[in-house]
């Protein structure tokens, strides 16, 4: 999960520059990008879409009331509001920047996703955990402020 930018008025200019952006972000792993799964939102305007066909990415817009059509996104945005924005009092824009960034880190570098064999997306290639014994030393990680722990194996 990658956030682009958070802004109470999204405008078709401001959009399209967060796409660049992103796909600056991504480096040389920009050609790994094949779709591109997108609401219809009048900010989402041909230049937008431009940015992504350039690099060979094919666009798809979903289809007018088919919510089920973007599960992926509408999946993580419930994940973030159960799990942090919903138990956190947002103050305002900055906070709600770290809030779901701290958020997108945990989901993309800790959270095991069944669908991945409970790794994290930005491990799939790492090494097997050790295995556990009475002697293992776990050590906890504390996130938003103790909202989300994460834990693993001590050294």
């Amino acid at each position: 999960m990658h956030i682009a930018g958070i802004t109470r008025h999204p405008t078709g200019p401001w959009i399209t520059q967060q796409a660049r952006n992103y796909l600056m972000d991504l480096g040389g792993h920009a050609e790994s990008v094949r779709f591109l799964i997108r609401d219809r939102g009048t900010y989402f305007t041909d230049s937008f879409d431009a940015v992504f066909q350039e690099i060979g990415v094919r666009v798809i817009p979903t289809l007018p009331q088919v919510p089920r059509m973007n599960g992926t996104a509408e999946r993580w945005i419930g994940s973030c509001r159960r799990e942090a924005t919903d138990r956190v009092l947002i103050t305002g824009q900055h906070h709600l920047r770290l809030v779901v960034s701290e958020h997108a880190d945990h989901y993309n570098r800790h959270r095991p996703h069944r669908s991945l064999g409970q790794h994290p997306p930005d491990q799939l290639i790492a090494a097997e955990p050790r295995s556990v014994s009475d002697r293992t030393m776990v050590s906890r990680l504390d996130r938003l402020g103790g909202l989300i722990h994460e834990y693993k194996q001590a050294a």
